[in-house]
């Protein structure tokens, strides 16, 4: 299939223009004592501080995009089994660390923020599932006129929608895979990624840097080229200082950038 032209940034309008600020608060504004992370309330208090907002996205067991992070529902609702294995109505009706706040659909959430923030909606897709994912959420950013882009891991992911909605904005995520977890991923693929050369693969607007990879000099010149950086996850006033000149934005968690 012939690669569709990436459109002109002025394509993306609002939501390139938010890539540079404000900062974005990581699954929400959350605490441990109060909002759960991927909950209403997280989001809430991230638009009235006046925050981007990042949360992450997976399909249920009837095709629904989900608001939550983990693969498996036992950290965040004590209950055993995964996203995929459970509805969009039942997973609705779990509660979220012990609080009166529940998995939330992505819809919902786009309508309770609106256009009051910037949303990175980050699509949890395995490798060799592309494809289910990026639709359903295709379908519920055309009903949404607020700021929006979406991010991962998964470099196929992104060349979907390159290919399928080059109008959607679009940033890689990546780190140095060195950590658990990402021991199932062969030697040569794991330094490739560290490496960024999966860019090409990717096609992104924007690059979305864990803190274990920067400074980088690729990112640096891509950065150079006219490819926006944001990193995450900024725990602290410090952290930031140490990356901030080679980035344009920060996705934190746990203080208030």
């Amino acid at each position: 299939m012939r690669t569709r032209e990436r459109p002109a940034v002025e394509t993306f309008g609002e939501a390139w223009e938010r890539l540079f600020g404000p900062a974005v608060a990581h699954r929400g504004l959350w605490s441990p004592d109060g909002a759960p992370e991927n909950s209403l309330a997280a989001f809430q208090a991230a638009c009235a501080g006046g925050y981007g907002v990042e949360l992450d996205v997976q399909l249920s067991a009837d095709g629904e995009a989900m608001v939550f992070h983990d693969d498996r529902l036992d950290r965040m609702c004590g209950v055993d089994g995964r996203i995929a294995d459970h509805t969009a109505a039942d997973l609705s009706r779990l509660r979220l660390a012990g609080t009166e706040e529940t998995i939330p659909s992505l819809a919902e959430v786009l309508v309770h923020i609106g256009h009051r923030a910037m949303v990175y909606i980050e699509l949890k897709t395995p490798f060799g599932e592309v494809g289910p994912l990026e639709k359903r959420v295709c379908e519920i950013l055309i009903d949404h006129n607020g700021p929006t882009a979406v991010i991962g891991f998964n470099p196929y992911s992104h060349a979907w929608f390159a290919d399928h909605h080059p109008q959607v904005l679009r940033g890689l995520d990546s780190y140095n895979w060195a950590d658990k977890g990402a021991e199932k991923l062969a030697p040569a693929l794991r330094k490739s990624l560290a490496a960024l050369e999966h860019v090409t693969i990717a096609r992104p607007d924007f690059l979305a840097l864990g803190l274990d990879m920067l400074p980088s000099a690729k990112a640096d010149e891509l950065r150079a080229g006219g490819m926006p950086v944001i990193a995450w996850t900024v725990r602290s006033p410090d952290q930031w200082d140490r990356v901030k000149d080679h980035c344009d934005n920060q996705i934190f968690e746990g203080f208030r950038a």
